[in-house]
């Protein structure tokens, strides 16, 4: 694929005044310039994007000027560590129509993701977590999404998409390659109790702000088993990140959305994360630019700690613990892995056989310490019962 094409150069660096001290992540990353064009891709383990495309933002427009603004920010800081496997690609040139858009990025994402290239995206508006799916729809299988959101995003039919209807279009398309949808963070006040039901009745998981807060470390198994995540930045109260029209006063606090990028970074499994609705003209002092660019850093930060210990089908005991917890109302027990490395955990769901080929990655499922508990006070763990059914 000739990327060149598909993106804008970037070549104006306010960083480039910092020559003191150790370099700072702006000298580290491969960056696509008009004078050096886009990097090769050997070695390349992170690739940020750019999407400045706010077409379909009707309530927040000005969004599509993100991307630069947040560049500004994230290359000030110190890099995780050095050398840097991460390219700048640049910022993806903005079709004549929005589906043109998608279009492209579907394209680029499925390349990527089949160079084992981990996609990091600066919006633009959230509509465009439709073309990351659509990317994946390109690779051929089947994901976990995780979105991060004070809305559903469902809009009424028969909408036309923009990025408050998005998530209908997504849930509606057909096939469909989605596994299994979590949104963590709705706001119980902006959803409507239908809505509420309806996510619920398609077996998918719903958190609200509020169940979060009591816990956050239980967010990480969620984050965990993801393929793709997308975050609104209006999931973050207005007082740590006040760059969106929409921005309300309550919401993830700056480091607990940090917490969360990290929690995604150290998945095995969590192969791209896309930040959207970032609107420069409702930024104070750069603070929400300077927000999104730590939640990167953290995200690098903790793709560079990943241990590499997602169990397969058949996990060896050379690496995990193996329990077996025997429940009054199952014929057979539930069987736990504990891995040796990190002190994570996964249940394994029961599928049958003509389907493991299929769906061999979300037959061990992450849990927590607490599901084990659970399952040894023969109560059966909610997740493992909502996996069972979506295998049957």
């Amino acid at each position: 694929m000739e990327l060149n094409a598909y993106f804008d150069p970037i070549d104006n660096y306010e960083f480039e005044d910092l020559k003191r001290g150790r370099p700072r992540l702006g000298h580290l990353v491969k960056v696509h310039t008009s004078t050096k064009g886009i990097p090769d891709l050997n070695h390349i383990q992170l690739a940020l994007l750019g999407i400045p495309e706010g077409r379909n933002a009707v309530r927040n427009k000005g969004c599509e000027n993100g991307p630069d603004y947040i560049r500004n920010y994230l290359y000030r800081l110190f890099p995780p560590k050095s050398p840097l496997p991460i390219i700048d690609l640049g910022n993806l040139k903005i079709g004549s129509t929005l589906e043109d858009t998608y279009a492209g990025l579907a394209d680029v994402f499925a390349y990527l993701r089949n160079q084992d290239v981990v996609p990091i995206i600066m919006g633009g508006s959230q509509d465009l977590t439709y073309a990351m799916y659509l990317g994946y729809e390109k690779t051929g299988i089947n994901i976990n999404m995780v979105n991060i959101d004070p809305f559903f995003d469902l809009g009424e039919a028969p909408e036309d998409i923009n990025h408050a209807t998005w998530l209908s279009k997504l849930f509606l398309r057909q096939p469909s390659v989605l596994f299994n949808y979590t949104h963590l963070g709705y706001q119980t006040y902006f959803v409507d109790p239908a809505a509420i039901t309806l996510m619920k009745n398609m077996l998918f998981d719903v958190y609200r702000l509020g169940q979060i807060n009591e816990n956050l470390n239980d967010v990480e198994p969620l984050v965990r088993n993801a393929d793709l995540i997308s975050i609104d930045i209006s999931a973050i109260r207005a007082s740590d990140a006040p760059g969106c029209a929409y921005a309300s006063p309550n919401g993830f606090f700056g480091d607990q959305i940090c917490h969360i990028t990290r929690f995604a970074g150290m998945s095995d499994k969590v192969s791209s994360l896309g930040i959207f609705e970032y609107n420069p003209q409702f930024d104070r002092n750069g603070q929400t630019a300077y927000l999104i660019s730590q939640m990167i850093w953290y995200f690098i930060e903790g793709y560079f700690n990943r241990l590499n210990d997602f169990p397969q089908l058949n996990p060896s005991l050379e690496n995990y613990y193996r329990y077996y917890v025997k429940l009054d109302n199952l014929e057979e027990d539930i069987v736990f892995y504990k891995s040796k490395k990190s002190d994570r955990w996964w249940v394994q769901v029961p599928c049958p056989e003509y389907l493991q080929t299929k769906y061999y990655r979300h037959i061990l499922i992450p849990c927590s310490y607490q599901d084990y508990q659970s399952a040894c006070n023969n109560e059966l763990p909610d997740r493992y019962w909502q996996f069972y059914q979506k295998m049957m």
